[in-house]
């Protein structure tokens, strides 16, 4: 698992870990992931990925890395090859930013990417590079917003909260969500049924992004909370992914009340 010291890529690896044989690249002074013998130091902007790839042969490579973009991309072009001549396959985790130039209607799996922002195009590129190789071999799980007990964007909402610095909000932006919980159960569920193609992970409903802050806040017991309004246009802008064509079961589909409950530990 590549970038499993992070948020995403540690809460997957504990999900994986009592039932397949999960190893992490991280990048950081934390001892606890030195001393985890499943963790390996790997620095994607100056270490080409092939040295583990070919001393631990995986089945499956998930990426959950962050960071330089012109590294990631070196490091997903490896892991492609290393795919494509041991006939293995490679998760890789996107986003909802490689529909961002669309705004007047949400997205499923199979329309046509196009983004104006450098993330979402550096996100299409990598999709393209798998997009191109047999249908087995991938796994594109598009991503929107996520959120979770001790999630970053929880946590933001909390500290800005704390020091009384208001909490930016987007009254005109439509998005669907996710909670890492249900994140995390999608990509086990994928893994184990060995599912391929193109998955949209988030709620099946939409919000506006302020009012998805504000129900959050009210789950938190955040006593009158400060809101910056950023208008980014005039009119409703769609920033979503819905799944339509590649669907899980019910059980492991979500609402977005589900994404706001999940934001309080249980």
């Amino acid at each position: 698992m590549l970038g499993g010291s992070g948020f995403l890529g540690n809460a997957l690896y504990k999900e994986l870990l009592p039932y397949f044989n999960v190893h992490g690249t991280y990048f950081s002074q934390d001892s606890l992931f030195e001393k985890n013998h499943h963790f390996h130091c790997w620095d994607f902007e100056t270490e080409n990925i092939e040295i583990l790839l070919e001393n631990f042969k995986p089945d499956i490579v998930i990426s959950c890395i962050r960071g330089n973009f012109e590294a990631q991309l070196i490091a997903h072009f490896e892991c492609i090859h290393y795919v494509m001549k041991e006939n293995k396959k490679i998760i890789f985790l996107s986003s909802t930013n490689v529909f961002d130039a669309f705004t007047n209607f949400p997205s499923y799996e199979y329309d046509k990417t196009l983004s104006i922002s450098v993330y979402g195009r550096f996100k299409i590129k990598i999709e393209n590079a798998l997009l191109r190789l047999p249908n087995h071999n991938y796994v594109i799980a598009r991503l929107p917003m996520i959120f979770g007990a001790n999630s970053p964007r929880v946590e933001e909402i909390k500290k800005l909260h704390q020091v009384n610095e208001p909490i930016e909000v987007f009254p005109n932006v439509v998005i669907n969500a996710t909670s890492v919980s249900h994140f995390t159960q999608q990509i086990h569920y994928i893994i184990n049924r060995n599912l391929n193609g193109v998955f949209h992970l988030g709620s099946n409903d939409l919000i506006h992004h302020s009012d998805l802050i504000f129900e959050i806040c009210e789950m938190l017991e955040i006593d009158d909370p400060l809101f910056k309004n950023v208008f980014d246009s005039n009119n409703d802008r769609f920033l979503a992914v819905l799944p339509r064509d590649n669907r899980l079961p019910k059980n492991l589909q979500l609402s977005i009340q589900d994404v706001v409950k999940s934001t309080t530990a249980q």
